[in-house]
């Protein structure tokens, strides 16, 4: 599986997210305005009457009952609306590892009571006119809630993406196998035992070699021991290095983007074969780069879980 194609599709369900979010934010507003012209409309209703003749009266009575009616249609419409983004509240906080803590929500005017307004007198619609727009008070909070839960949703998924796009955790090579791990070894030239700072990926030469996280490039040359070199700035003291080189595609000073072509693999330098010499390091100290990269299949599990859930 290209690793490159994997990331392109995480990178995509989590934009997806962030726009599910949004839009469901403007939902919620949509939402309670149309709720609010009618509850306008309703009352409007209610008072035309007071000082018509008694067709006319019969008339608003009609029209002011209709208007009910359909205000508490638009109620418990607004009230499945709002069922629905708390289970979509739920789904999205369960995948961000959040808690989520369910809102009260207001129940609906029950069906039967929307039969039986044909037999209301004036009082009674003026009670359920009354009653429904408490509803909608409360519905229109509800949302209001739950828009707020979004934004915070929004802002902690962008947040996060943000500090994940910055860690080193992007697969060098299309190479699975590790033919020296990180810590003290003999060394195979030298014979010398000595720490081994990062992982030797086997690759033939040519194997194009990609930044495992965005940053500055700091260093493209050629070093001692190392051969040809890339190292790239992260940012908050992190760095990567990418040694043994054939060649480099890449110059002091550019900025690179995480899976970005930086180099292709070779044997410059002290080196037995062709391999990528791949390090992790904090202020200058050597981490070990399995901290960081994730195994294959788990990555391969993560992109058959998102497609489990289209």
């Amino acid at each position: 599986m290209d690793q490159h194609k994997d990331y392109t599709s995480l990178d995509t369900k989590a934009k997806g997210v962030r726009r599910t979010v949004i839009a469901l934010v403007a939902l919620v507003s949509l939402g309670v305005s149309a709720a609010a012209g009618a509850l306008v409309q309703s009352h409007w209703g209610e008072r035309g009457g007071v000082s018509l003749d008694a067709d006319m009266a019969r008339s608003q009575a009609a029209a002011m009952q209709d208007n009910v009616t359909r205000l508490a249609e638009k109620v418990g419409g607004l009230q499945a609306k709002l069922i629905e983004m708390d289970g979509v509240s739920k789904r999205v906080a369960k995948a961000a590892g959040i808690e989520y803590t369910d809102p009260e929500l207001a129940g609906a005017m029950p069906v039967q009571d929307l039969a039986v307004m044909d037999s209301m007198d004036g009082a009674d619609l003026v009670w359920s006119a009354d009653r429904l727009g408490e509803q909608l008070d409360n519905l229109a909070k509800q949302m209001s809630e739950q828009q707020d839960w979004f934004q915070m949703l929004d802002s902690v998924l962008t947040e996060r993406t943000g500090n994940e796009a910055r860690l080193p955790n992007y697969r060098p090579v299309d190479y699975d196998e590790v033919a020296s791990s990180f810590g003290w070894r003999r060394h195979p030239i030298s014979g010398r035992h000595a720490l081994h700072e990062g992982l030797d990926f086997p690759a033939p030469k040519g194997t194009p070699i990609y930044a495992a996280s965005g940053g500055v490039v700091s260093e493209a040359r050629y070093m001692t021991g190392y051969g040809k070199l890339v190292e790239i700035n992260h940012g908050n003291g992190m760095s990567t290095r990418y040694a043994h080189a054939s060649s480099i595609v890449v110059k002091l000073g550019d900025v690179v983007e995480k899976g970005q072509l930086i180099a292709r693999v070779g044997s410059t330098g002290q080196s037995t074969g062709s391999h990528l010499h791949f390090e992790v390091r904090m202020a200058g100290h050597a981490l070990d780069p399995k901290l960081f990269l994730p195994a294959r299949e788990y990555v391969e599990q993560q992109i058959a879980q998102l497609d489990s859930d289209k």
